[in-house]
């Protein structure tokens, strides 16, 4: 899959940025407007795409950027281990080259909330408001769990190669909101459901127990005191009938210890809020925009 295969949707522009070390990201970007721009960090296995139909309705507001992490969609891979701190300086490294400097609203699904943490303990200047969606925490994960979620990502790397894109769909995301147009679920199909998404997030995976001290110092230290919602799934999944509550449990107590932070509980919604229920997601991002616009 080349870059020009990937056309982002209607709406939306793609930008090819350079990293300081010379790697090149592909960036979405759509919007104008004065206001906090809007920014998009994916879950693990996820592209640009994934965000596709909020980001589009988030546009019509402000200035918008997604982007496919190293390895994803049209971006370089990067010979180094992806780490968490080498997800979040990428990150910075992305914001930089677009020139979008100045306080942003940062938007983190799964694995790209302790991402969007990382780059708010090292830029609090730079953070306008936070909207974590069933974002990662230490206390779901561990090093069994890292095993098998790398070790799921090579299997599904291997159907997709053999021509089982619909399997993964349907092994993976089951359910996706009658609100996404057909098009848009395409895009997302056709970015998500791909060997190399697959062998991207199993290296993303590969990093998971390095991370967990951070995650945890992170945690404890909090976030910016700015506007910031954290979204969280309200159905148990299988598998999930002891980790969902602790999971929510802990959201709750770090948005607690945030003085202008408050959990949403997306009910009969599972992990994947973005594709379930965009429609709590953006109405939790036009929130924190506008909140985030009423401090400047």
């Amino acid at each position: 899959m080349t870059t020009s295969d990937l056309h982002p949707g209607p709406g939306l522009t793609e930008k090819s940025v350079a990293l300081p070390d010379g790697r090149r990201l592909r960036a979405v970007t759509a919007g104008e407007g004065d206001g906090p721009p809007v920014v998009f960090e994916a879950g693990m296995s996820a592209p640009a795409a994934s965000w596709v139909h909020t980001q589009r309705e988030i546009a019509a507001r402000t200035r918008t950027v997604s982007y496919d992490r190293a390895g994803y969609g049209g971006s370089d891979p990067d010979p180094h281990d992806r780490t968490l701190e080498r997800l979040a300086d990428d990150l910075t490294g992305l914001l930089d080259g677009l020139g979008e400097t100045g306080p942003v609203v940062l938007v983190g699904h799964s694995w790209g909330g302790p991402v969007i943490r990382l780059f708010a303990e090292r830029h609090p200047h730079r953070v306008a408001g936070l909207v974590f969606v069933d974002a990662t925490v230490a206390e779901v994960m561990s090093g069994r769990g890292a095993h098998i979620l790398s070790w799921s990502f090579g299997v599904l790397a291997v159907l997709a190669r053999l021509g089982g894109r619909k399997l993964v769909v349907k092994l993976t995301v089951p359910h996706v909101s009658r609100a996404i147009a057909a098009s848009d679920v395409d895009i997302i199909v056709r970015d998500y459901a791909c060997a190399r998404a697959m062998r991207a997030a199993r290296r993303e995976a590969a990093q998971v127990v390095p991370a967990l001290a951070t995650m945890r110092r992170l945690q404890a230290a909090g976030t910016p005191d700015v506007p910031t919602i954290c979204l969280q799934a309200g159905r148990i999944d299988r598998g999930m009938s002891r980790a969902r509550p602790r999971f929510n449990r802990v959201a709750a107590e770090l948005m607690a210890a945030v003085p202008n932070g408050r959990v949403v509980v997306a009910e009969d919604t599972g992990h994947l809020i973005p594709q379930e229920n965009p429609a709590v997601v953006r109405d939790a991002i036009l929130e924190v925009v506008g909140s985030s616009a009423g401090r400047r």
